[in-house]
Parts: structure tokens; sequence; C-alpha cells
């Protein structure tokens, strides 16, 4: 009886929900490639092809005109 429902209770504290683990904010302070025409903001984790395509569709640019401190 008693032990078990003390025990109970204690792991019921221990595997409470601890709030929403949202990634947002790390990923918004992980934004640090930044284009020079429009301002918009890539994850650092970001590939020079994805980056060579934004430059093309959107600006009709290189890339090293949308983003000279990114090396190929």
């Amino acid at each position: 009886g008693a032990k078990a429902q003390q025990k109970r209770e204690r792991n019921a504290e221990k595997n409470a929900p601890k709030g929403a683990k949202s990634q947002a904010k790390s990923n918004e302070a992980a934004k640090n490639i930044i284009c020079l025409v429009c301002k918009q903001s890539f994850l650092v984790t970001t590939r020079a092809p994805a980056l060579e395509e934004h430059s093309q569709d959107k600006h009709s640019k290189s890339m090293a005109d949308c983003f000279p401190n990114m090396l190929k």
C-alpha cells in the first residue's frame, strides 16, 4: 500500500512533462548567413548550392553578389 503509493508519487514527479522543447530560439541564433540584397538570413549549416539557388532565383545575381563572405 503506502510504499507503492510513495513510489508512484516519486515517479510521477520524475516523469512529469518538462515544458515544450522548442528549437526556435536556437535556430534563430544559428542564422548568421545573410543575403546582402534582401537581408534574408540563413542557417549557418546552409550549403553553397542552396545559397546559389537563392541568389539566382530571387535576384538573378551570382552567389558572390549576394553572399560575398561565403567561400565555395
